[in-house]
């Protein structure tokens, strides 16, 4: 289903539209924890327990207190208006499970890069996998206790992000500072929209 552009009738005679926003990163960066801080519903939720073979798989350096991973995908819905639903999903870190990425990208509007300071790197896979599909996105820095701190514009360096791209400090914990990661996204999108792109 689009849903980027999807729209239904619901009987009332009222278009009911639908967005779709993708959340992706590391693993172990909060992506669960930020579906769960900012759905209006239980989130949906595809978590096994990390098992003594998986772990030769899924390095969890950095995330050692780690028991759980995701297999599939979360799911949350935020009701906006009426007539206008957002619905998060949130991807799987682990390179075993990408090839999943390109069903749940399908009509999407835009997405959440979730990043962690202290393994950067683990997020190079997401935003190679949006520029090259032109999927408007942000980086969302989740703020973990004890990490270095590091200014926007060295993370945007270590990056390498257009000037464009949005970064932004967020607890993925906290459901208005998700709330703020969205917003930040969905204003992102609008610009990218309202920009003239040579093609």
């Amino acid at each position: 289903m689009a849903y980027g552009g999807y729209e239904a009738n619901g009987g009332s005679g009222r278009r009911h539209r639908a967005i779709k926003i993708l959340l992706a990163g590391g693993f172990g960066v909060g992506k669960t924890t930020l579906v769960g801080a900012v759905s209006e519903i239980r989130p949906l939720r595809t978590e096994e327990p990390l098992t003594e073979s998986g772990r030769t798989v899924d390095s969890t350096i950095g995330v050692e207190r780690k028991t759980t991973t995701t297999v599939a995908m979360d799911f949350g819905r935020i009701t906006l208006r009426e007539d206008l639903v957002l619905y998060l999903f949130g991807t799987p870190g682990q390179e075993r499970f990408w090839f999943m990425w390109d069903e749940l990208a399908l009509g999407a509007l835009g997405a959440v890069v979730l990043a962690d300071t202290r393994r950067l790197a683990d997020c190079f896979p997401a935003i190679d996998y949006f520029e090259r599909r032109e999927i408007p996105f942000i980086i969302a820095l989740n703020v973990f206790e004890g990490a270095r701190e590091y200014s926007l514009e060295d993370v945007r360096t270590a990056l390498d992000l257009d000037p464009n791209v949005p970064i932004i400090m967020c607890d993925a914990r906290s459901r208005e500072s998700a709330k703020e990661v969205l917003i930040t996204l969905i204003e992102h999108v609008l610009y990218v929209a309202d920009s003239p792109v040579a093609r």
